[in-house]
């Protein structure tokens, strides 16, 4: 189904005329090591720089070397795991997380991140699905974690508070006031649970674990979103996780400096786009400023006028809500080098105001869960036609297929196809899903609809499942979205399809005001003028809100099914 490693790898091979810095992950894959071999060997040139910034803390490479060694330590002779065996990892943007990921590759387990935030029906359905037998989880989420527990085969869990990793007495302090003054830790009945600092320094006494997985091995599972259907574990291996980050790497070329660059962490490190970021970060010594709580948008504004980032990344939503800040605009960005979004569609109007603020234009990325991240990105040295989401990274091919899964004629839109490199080996115990996710030749489909201009940009029209069918025309959420943001009355929107007894489906509009005076009339006034009338939403409802992911994706499939 899925072409060889070899074929899938030979874009990295060749030698290129580029300071060995710009090549690690390249170089790696070509001399046949795996992840963690990747990152270990940046913590050892590198072990007295800082790697991540914490709330206060400088960490260190050192330090990540030798806390992750006792972690993996601890899971492989103290609680006897097996290689391949999966831990789940549900922890928030805490220095915890780096450690347990980096703990759990070079024990040749697998890696299973979880969204803290998950209900426990969520928890139990990754947890069941995974076959995970070790969780590892911010005490606080306990509680969830106590009912989703039975009928799964997680058989140890080690509970952490925020201020586990900080020098005492500060640890103390932090963990004392989030327990007993801000009451943040709900009771729960895990009393068999384990200490993280107890397993830390259990883990040291142990013998050193060495990594000695192939390349082509799983590593980690990463689910996918949920936000069209049950979520699935796209099951990544070490070979398509450095794949990416070798993409990565040939983008941005000397855009940054290692060893002297800051970049914000605001996306959480259980997503793919902050994980595949984090690994880029960890092996090019790129520091990282972790946000534990992007939401918090003053604290996010606060963090980036403290470190002054050369990186920036987010979701468009993310980029609006600081963009709103009244301080932001004031701050110095003569530091920016590289602003970055995906996930969801950029708007033009949100580009365009963060390149007038900060000097810095914004590079859109396009990536899935099931192809460790970024596999499109725009140019970040020049400008970009208009609402693409890039070219190709190194290592991805691209094409554009029909439904029947044969190629689209030159400047027709089809489906997203993906083959290379940096791509899943399965979906985690569905071998049907599996198989309905690929064409003949191995190529993935995304279930987005694009095309593709004469200079191999690509324009991402919409999901498939969400386009709307109006009397026999396409229309695309995501065009319906950027017009009407255009608005400066309108803060977010939505479009979702309705049925309708003349035009088969109709365009339902769903609109959070930036401008508590702007009328449906107004609006309406403006779609007419941007939009040809079958594009018209037939309905128009304002809300306060939207319902978004964690990762601040709007959940369209609410929007059309309110109940659930």
């Amino acid at each position: 189904m899925t072409i060889s490693a070899t074929e899938a790898i030979q874009q990295f091979h060749s030698p290129l005329s580029r300071p060995d810095f710009l090549n690690r992950a390249t170089n790696a894959i070509a001399t046949g090591q795996t992840l963690p071999q990747l990152l270990l060997s940046a913590c050892a040139e590198r072990a007295d720089e800082v790697v991540l910034h914490s709330l206060g803390r400088d960490f260190r490479y050192r330090e990540l070397d030798a806390d992750s060694a006792a972690l993996a330590a601890f899971l492989r002779h103290r609680l006897n795991l097996i290689p391949g065996a999966r831990v789940a990892l549900m922890v928030p943007n805490l220095l915890q997380f780096p450690v347990a990921a980096l703990g759990v590759m070079r024990a040749d387990l697998v890696l299973v991140p979880v969204n803290p935030l998950y209900t426990a029906r969520e928890l139990a359905h990754q947890l069941k699905d995974s076959g995970a037998e070790v969780l590892i989880v911010l005490e606080q989420f306990a509680a969830v974690v106590e009912q989703a527990l039975p009928g799964t085969a997680v058989r140890h869990v080690i509970l952490t508070q925020v201020g586990d990793m900080l020098p005492w007495p500060k640890s103390m302090v932090v963990n004392f006031m989030l327990r007993y003054v801000k009451k943040m830790v709900p009771a729960h009945g895990l009393r068999d649970a384990l200490n993280w600092p107890a397993v830390l320094a259990a883990g040291r006494s142990l013998p050193r674990v060495d990594a000695k997985a192939q390349p082509t091995a799983i590593v980690q599972l990463q689910y996918t979103g949920g936000t069209t259907g049950l979520s699935k574990g796209a099951a990544l291996s070490h070979q398509a996780l450095m794949a990416n980050v070798a993409g990565i790497e040939q983008w941005l070329g000397t855009c940054l400096k290692p060893g002297q660059d800051t970049g914000l962490i605001a996306l959480p490190l259980y997503h793919i786009a902050a994980f595949s970021n984090f690994l880029y970060g960890v092996s090019h010594g790129i520091r990282g400023i972790l946000i534990v709580n992007a939401r918090d948008i003053p604290a996010l504004v606060d963090a980036y006028a403290q470190h002054r980032p050369a990186v920036f990344t987010g979701v468009n939503t993310l980029y609006d809500a600081v963009l709103n800040h009244p301080k932001f605009a004031s701050l110095d960005h003569s530091g920016l080098k590289l602003s970055v979004q995906g996930g969801t569609a950029l708007r033009r109007r949100t580009a365009e105001q963060w390149q007038q603020v900060t000097g810095c234009r914004v590079a859109e990325m396009y990536g899935l869960s099931e192809t460790c991240g970024g596999i499109t990105a725009n140019r970040w040295d020049a400008d970009n036609p208009v609402g693409t989401i890039g070219q190709p990274l190194v290592g991805v091919q691209v094409c554009l297929f029909d439904e029947q899964g044969q190629p689209v004629a030159a400047g027709d839109s089809g489906e997203l196809c993906v083959r290379g490199a940096p791509m899943l080996l399965e979906y985690w115990g569905h071998p049907d899903e599996t198989r309905k996710a690929f064409f003949h030749g191995g190529w993935f489909r995304t279930g987005d609809i694009a095309k593709q201009d004469a200079q191999g940009y690509l324009f991402l029209l919409d999901r498939r499942k969400d386009m709307i069918l109006v009397s026999g025309f396409n229309v695309f959420p995501n065009e319906i979205e950027d017009t009407v943001a255009l608005h400066p009355g309108v803060l977010e929107a939505a479009a979702i399809a309705v049925p309708d007894d003349k035009t088969g489906e109709a365009v339902k509009l769903f609109v959070v005001r930036r401008d508590p005076a702007l009328t449906e009339d107004t609006l309406r006034a403006h779609c007419r003028a941007q939009l040809t009338g079958y594009k018209q939403p037939r309905w128009i409802e304002f809300r306060d809100s939207l319902p978004k992911s964690a990762v601040g994706k709007v959940l369209r499939r609410e929007l059309r099914n309110p109940a659930g």
